[in-house]
């Protein structure tokens, strides 16, 4: 279930998840994002018990494109 306070615990009890095609085999230092959902749940795809932190709509947008844009810093 995904909570207000903007983390999962157990992010294996929710549904959808997947990986991006751009992420490769060799499982190294991926994500994998759950559809279906209000909001946008991101886990390790390492840990699938593990938890997941969650993002808005909107936040999660922003962020993807920024990445794509190459606007953010290491």
């Amino acid at each position: 279930m995904v909570t207000s306070r903007r983390s999962v615990a157990d992010a294996s009890t929710l549904t959808g998840w997947f990986k991006s095609s751009y992420s490769g085999g060799s499982q190294g230092e991926c994500l994998e994002v759950a559809r279906g959902h209000a909001t946008v749940p991101v886990r390790d795809s390492k840990a699938t018990h593990g938890p997941a932190v969650v993002f808005s709509a909107d936040g999660w947008s922003s962020f993807v494109t920024a990445l794509k844009n190459e606007r953010l810093s290491a």
